[in-house]
């Protein structure tokens, strides 16, 4: 057993690591499917350290290029380290997941695919892919330019097994979590889950280092980690789907701070998300000289989105923000 105690996210822990998962191809699994038995066992209370490969399960490195980027396939995706099954999780309970610990192994990635494949926010402005491989230097990311960003790392799938029978595809999040890209969701966090199944069997994966709000390149700071988490077993609520509790950060630095913002405006969200997006390319491309290739990943890596208003009909408006601490001059 391995003993920590940690301050993370103003948060002091004091845990026991109960139980180890490596990433050895026993405990991977590629879908969602309730009828996987679990490869742990554990105690209501217990604390788990899992250790979670990349989300395109090894197959780029700290030598990747933006070729080896678009070569990369998505047939599955995401290896989950798991499923676990908590003793005395039943259908109609809620899973409590403490999320105590993070650590990352010292690099990183976040890129977008050729245009034609139709993923990220704007594949239609990238017809060829882009990577940039991160230096991850404890909690910084070692951008272009001197640019440095935060890192405060979180699983971009958190999830239990769905109660409808049969394989699923791990892309889209779902009731019982899954692939939801909540970056809040770092140490310190607990999040809850509403368990369809026995034992609840829980599995996480696609951890990152960093990510804006939208992972709007369709990747984040992608990074193999691992994550120590403490399970309970809540009788006394009732979800539909996942809940959490956090204290952030909601900014980079975890504090107010000097911020440059885009708006987006129109009478669809998506589209006004788009737009957003596409002004702070700009923006990034004339004032930080960034190619848009490389403003599209910092964005995906740094840039918060937000809903800033859906009641004045018929248009809608979407902010995008970029924190000016990353930049060598401090904006």
């Amino acid at each position: 057993m391995t003993r920590a105690d940690q301050e993370g996210n103003g948060t002091h822990r004091d845990y026991t690591v109960d139980h180890h998962l490596s990433d050895a191809e026993r405990n991977i699994h590629r879908v969602w499917d309730n009828s996987l038995d679990p490869v742990l066992t554990v105690e209501d209370g217990a604390v788990v350290r899992f250790e979670c490969r990349d989300a395109v399960d090894r197959q780029l490195d700290v030598e990747s290029t933006a070729a080896d980027f678009a070569n990369v396939s998505f047939d599955p995706v995401h290896p989950l380290t798991g499923p676990v099954a908590v003793e005395g999780a039943e259908p109609g309970d809620v899973l409590q997941v403490d999320l105590l610990d993070f650590q990352h192994k010292g690099w990183g990635y976040t890129g977008f695919m050729p245009g034609e494949m139709g993923l990220g926010l704007l594949p239609e402005e990238f017809p060829d892919a882009g990577v940039h491989v991160w230096d991850l230097q404890g909690d910084v990311g070692q951008f272009v330019n001197g640019i440095e960003v935060p890192l405060d790392p979180f699983p971009g799938v958190i999830g239990l097994a769905p109660g409808t029978d049969g394989e699923h595809d791990t892309l889209p999040p779902r009731s019982t979590g899954g692939n939801m890209d909540v970056k809040h969701m770092t140490a310190g966090s607990t999040v809850y889950l509403p368990v369809e199944v026995a034992g609840g069997l829980f599995s996480t994966a696609d951890c990152h280092a960093a990510q804006g709000d939208g992972e709007v390149c369709v990747t984040g700071i992608e990074a193999p980690m691992f994550v120590t988490a403490r399970f309970s077993v809540r009788t006394d609520m009732s979800i539909d789907q996942p809940q959490f509790e956090t204290t952030g950060p909601f900014t980079p630095t975890g504090r107010d701070e000097p911020m440059y913002g885009t708006t987006g405006i129109a009478d669809d969200l998506m589209e006004a998300t788009k737009l957003a997006t596409r002004h702070m390319i700009d923006h990034l491309a004339t004032e930080r000289d960034l190619t848009r290739g490389e403003a599209y990943i910092l964005c995906s890596a740094a840039m918060d989105l937000k809903i800033s208003e859906v009641v004045d009909a018929p248009n809608w408006t979407v902010s995008a923000y970029i924190p000016e601490s990353i930049f060598p001059d401090g904006g």
